[in-house]
Formats: structure tokens, sequence, C-alpha cells
């Protein structure tokens, strides 16, 4: 489908510094990076747990930055993911982030979860990966897609989240949707639509309690929802 894959290259090319993702990274990650800078004047330096995080995403983040701020990443993704060696700043780890058990209460500065959650599985799945996020630090940032925004935000189709099931894997089993390609079977249609379940600002909001809240925007409407915990 032509629209998704152009509304796929505005919105989503990180690379491309003036895209519409690349602009609403750089403006959240200033909220995160206050964190970042607090907790430094603080100790010296700052140990992240990013969970479910991505290399390529802290290249948002200048490597000057990490080193005038003494920070180390850990960045965990589920076993098998193929996780390279680690390198300065970064530190990489196999484990479940709905169980990390291996971790003790409170290890790290920050944890740290972008676009993540709507992943994990079903609802249980979820507070599971909410209770862990909130054990493993005593400060959180979570950021997740909101469900009404009018674009899904991985197929990059207009209203495609909002459609009954069995269009939506017509659709997966007839077009190449944004960062989805075109699914043969209905097993494989609906294995891309399960991978990603939204959720909206009160299901957000039972997840993670005892944060402070904030709705990003796009023109007005709700692209994205914010909850960060500061210090107990």
């Amino acid at each position: 489908m032509p629209t998704s894959r152009n509304i796929t290259k505005k919105i989503a090319n990180y690379d491309d510094p003036g895209s519409m993702g690349s602009k609403f990274r750089a403006k959240r990650i200033e909220g995160f990076l206050s964190l970042v800078e607090d907790i430094h004047r603080e100790k010296g330096k700052v140990r992240i747990l990013d969970v479910g995080g991505t290399r390529y995403y802290w290249n948002i983040v200048p490597l000057k930055y990490l080193e005038d701020m003494n920070v180390e990443i850990t960045l965990v993704n589920l076993p098998g993911s193929n996780q390279p060696a680690d390198e300065k700043h970064f530190i990489y780890r196999e484990g479940d982030a709905c169980n990390l058990s291996d971790i003790a209460d409170n290890s790290y500065d920050i944890a740290h979860s972008n676009s993540v959650i709507e992943h994990v599985g079903d609802w249980s799945k979820m507070k599971m990966y909410a209770e862990e996020i909130a054990r493993v630090s005593n400060i959180y940032y979570v950021q997740t897609p909101n469900y009404w925004f009018p674009v899904e935000p991985h197929c990059m189709t207009p209203l495609f989240h909002w459609l009954p099931k069995p269009m939506r894997i017509w659709l997966v089993m007839t077009f190449n949707l944004g960062h989805w390609q075109k699914r043969e079977t209905v097993d494989g249609a609906m294995e891309a639509i399960e991978s990603a379940r939204l959720l909206n600002k009160k299901m957000f909001r039972e997840l993670f309690k005892d944060a402070n809240h904030t709705t990003e925007r796009f023109f007005l409407l709700p692209k994205s929802l914010i909850a960060i915990r500061k210090r107990k």
C-alpha cells in the first residue's frame, strides 16, 4: 500500500533529523535527560536500565553527553536477539522484560522504556512488565503509543487498529503496511496484528499508578502516553 509506505518514510525515518519521528524523539528525550542530570548532580554517575530498547534508539543522545554525565546504559532484550558485545556506555543482556528476577530491587538509577509495553503480550503480561519496571529502579520513564491516535504506528496505516479484526487480517495479507511485510497466511497475519496491543490513557494510568502522566500531541491529537515516576 503506497500510502502506508510514504507515511512510514515521513514519520519513522529516524536517520532523517527532519522527520516527524525524529523531532518527537528529540523533544521527548528532553524530559528524560533532566532526570539524568538530576542524578548526575547527586551521584556523579548514572546507571540506566533500558528494557526492550536498542542501541540505535540512543543515537539521539550525543556520545559526549553520555561521557559528560558518566552514563552506563544496560539494554535488556529477549534471549536469541543476537545482542552485540558490550561497548563503552552500553551493556547488552538477555532477559524476559516481564520477569527480571535476576535484577535486584532498585539496582538502577532510572528504568527506561520506549514503545515496548505494547509488544509484551496480553494485559497480564503488561502488568508484569509494569511491575518489573517499577521494581528495578526508584525512577522510571515509560512511553507508549496512544490507541486514540488515528495512525497505527507499526503498520503506519490510518484507522487500522480501529477496524474489525477480519478486515485487518485481509489488509495484512493483501498489502505491505508500514514496517510490516505482506503475510501469506492467516496465522502470519494474526501474529503481526497481535504483536502490538495499543493502550489508551486509562489503561496506561492503571499500569503506572504512581507516576506523573503526560500526553504527547500532534496537531492536538493524542499521539503518545508518557509516565514518569520520580524518586519516591
